[in-house]
């Protein structure tokens, strides 16, 4: 079955806030989890080590929230970048998506020229 082209559709502008604050929403989350996990074991094994009773909050306060933050601020700078830039080029493309004709190729007794052999 043959793959029809659909017609190109204006990009939405509107969608590109709920896109980054979506995904550095759940990219922080997912920091913020990641670094907790980490971050707990180690306190833990550290406490161990050491053969005191281990302090969690500096988990959460010291480790976890900083690096979902940084994370945070990465992936916000970046997403906007890479939005804004999905737009233009959907914008580029609906410009382009009128027919064009065919390029012409050259004939088979056509010689190359600026190549030297």
């Amino acid at each position: 079955m043959p793959a029809s082209k659909s017609p190109a559709r204006k990009p939405r502008s509107f969608m590109i806030p709920v896109r980054v604050v979506l995904v550095t929403f759940l990219l922080s989350l997912l920091t913020f989890a990641v670094t907790l996990l980490l971050g707990i074991l180690g306190i833990v094994l550290g406490a161990r080590a050491r053969g005191v009773h281990p302090d969690l909050a500096v988990a959460y306060k010291r480790i976890a929230l900083p690096s979902a933050g940084v994370v945070g601020a990465i992936v916000l700078i970046s997403s906007i970048f890479m939005e804004f830039r999905h737009y233009r080029d959907g914008l580029g493309a609906l410009a382009s998506s009128s027919p064009r004709p065919p390029e012409s190729s050259p004939s088979p007794n056509s010689k190359p020229t600026g190549i030297p052999y």
